[in-house]
């Protein structure tokens, strides 16, 4: 194992397994929309096809979670990342809506390294590192949108999908090695009691959704997640049939959005958070999430390159913002030998919203072409009037060691 006696030789490796796992993801995932309807997919296909992934994950990541709070992190990011490996391999062959259809599947089934590798952050920082080394973390997840989309789409334009898929699967198998050698374990104490594979514990979601806080910050969670697949999924028929760009030019307006995720996560968040608190942050997240989402429909056609940019940098700051702040405030108020199976729920109604989010877009898209952002924003606008309170009223964290700083 690398050295434990180095405090951030974990965190390093964690971060360049996120980043490689993240590339795979995002060279296939701006392709998604267009590739299935030149399979012949509808509008209701498509979105099932996209939400697949999602569902998937809804109902595995809580179940990961707690298993890796029995029997460490590192074997479930081990066995994630190598269902990943397989699902890209899969995608690669997929010249039918059903092998693309069974791809997503399996990449929403390996998906579990998310939420696993939140907890294993949790694991390594202390309460006051915590938002900052998220944020960081958030920076792997971005740098892999800005890498990833540009090289799908000049992959697919010059060599076709399958050479999307092989590499993609390279990239994820390398992620693979990377851990396999390098990557330490991180719980210290494993959950008491066998290890039961029981299946999706409802009760357990229903639980956490009776917990001040912790079930106004799922919301929260959810909302953004919705409203921000709603635009992923609907935007890339949006640029091409209405905006005249080729798949070549989305991967760079995806890159764009993912450059600017990549410089909040990785050098402001850490400053803001400190400064103002996080639930000050978070809503300013929110509002620059919401202004960015609902203005992208009505960019002037002639205006893309310049207005329609600065509504993109406004979704990428709030993007920048919400994700890690949110998954940090659920952490501040959950115990710490629960850690895994939250963030595996959080993960969870994060993967609702990624599940209803595809429908909506490819539905609401084929209805008008302004609806899904309209959408989106009025679901941003939901997790405001949520967020918003907790800026007036302390709610005591159920851990038996609350975070003192969480402002």
């Amino acid at each position: 194992m690398v050295g434990r006696s180095m405090k951030t030789s974990p965190f390093v490796i964690l971060f360049f397994t996120v980043f490689l796992d993240l590339i795979g993801f995002g060279i296939v995932l701006p392709l998604l929309p267009n590739y299935a309807r030149e399979l012949g997919a509808s509008p209701l296909l498509i979105g099932i096809v996209a939400g697949s992934y999602s569902l998937m994950q809804f109902f595995s990541a809580p179940i990961w979670g707690s298993i890796s709070d029995k029997i460490g992190r590192r074997p479930v990011i081990l066995i994630s990342v190598l269902t990943s490996t397989v699902s890209y391999l899969i995608f690669s062959q997929s010249h039918s809506v059903w092998l693309l259809l069974l791809s997503r599947v399996l990449a929403g089934i390996g998906s579990a390294n998310v939420g696993v590798t939140q907890a294993y952050i949790t694991d390594i920082t202390t309460w006051e590192e915590r938002s900052k080394s998220l944020g960081i973390l958030g920076a792997a997840f971005g740098l892999g949108f800005v890498l990833g989309p540009p090289i799908g789409g000049t992959i697919k334009s010059a060599y076709g999908i399958e050479s999307v898929g092989y590499l993609a699967a390279v990239l994820t198998f390398l992620d693979f090695l990377l851990a396999y050698f390098l990557l330490p374990e991180s719980l210290k104490e494993k959950k008491a009691g066998k290890l039961h594979f029981t299946g999706f514990q409802a009760d357990k979601l229903i639980e956490a959704f009776q917990r001040p806080a912790i079930n106004r910050l799922l919301v929260i969670g959810f909302c953004f997640v919705f409203a921000f697949v709603n635009m992923q999924i609907s935007v890339p028929l949006l640029w091409k049939e209405h905006y005249q760009q080729d798949d070549k030019m989305i991967g760079y307006l995806f890159a764009f959005v993912g450059c600017i995720s990549v410089i909040v996560q990785g050098g402001l968040i850490g400053k803001l958070a400190k400064k103002f608190g996080e639930r000050k942050v978070l809503v300013a997240g929110l509002i620059s999430m919401c202004a960015g989402v609902t203005l992208i429909p009505f960019v002037p056609e002639s205006y893309f390159f310049s207005i329609g940019l600065v509504v993109l940098a406004l979704l990428a700051i709030g993007n920048g913002l919400v994700t890690p702040l949110n998954t940090s405030l659920i952490s501040m108020y959950a115990s710490s030998e629960e850690q895994g199976e939250i963030l595996g729920i959080s993960q969870s109604v994060g993967a609702l919203g990624r599940i209803l989010g595809p429908l909506s877009g490819s539905l609401l898209y084929g209805l008008d072409s302004h609806v899904p952002y309209l959408a989106g924003g009025v679901c941003l606008l939901i997790g405001l009037a949520l967020a918003l309170p907790l800026l007036t009223f302390e709610i005591s964290a159920p851990s038996a060691a609350p975070n003192p700083q969480a402002r």
